[in-house]
């Protein structure tokens, strides 16, 4: 088996792609986890999938926001912080 990529690695990924896709798509944390799964092979699993996710919430990169379901997306500036 292939050597394991870091949490950083795997969060670095998933932050791009909800970066990268913005305003067009949505992110829920299964699709996000197959993605990088995907991308990763057998070089990322779940666990370390759940652990990235974490870990962009838990620095603030990232939010959870709730319309019909759960999604991760980059926090939104408010009017005033511009």
């Amino acid at each position: 088996m292939a050597e394991q990529v870091k949490v950083e690695e795997v969060a670095d990924a998933m932050y791009k792609m909800v970066k990268d896709s913005m305003g067009q798509k949505k992110w829920k944390a299964t699709d996000l986890t197959k993605a990088v799964l995907e991308l990763f092979g057998d070089r990322c699993d779940k666990a370390l999938a759940k652990s990235a996710i974490r870990e962009l919430i838990e620095s603030g990169k990232c939010v959870y926001t709730y319309f019909g379901g759960s999604f991760i997306e980059i926090p939104h500036k408010e009017g005033a912080e511009n």
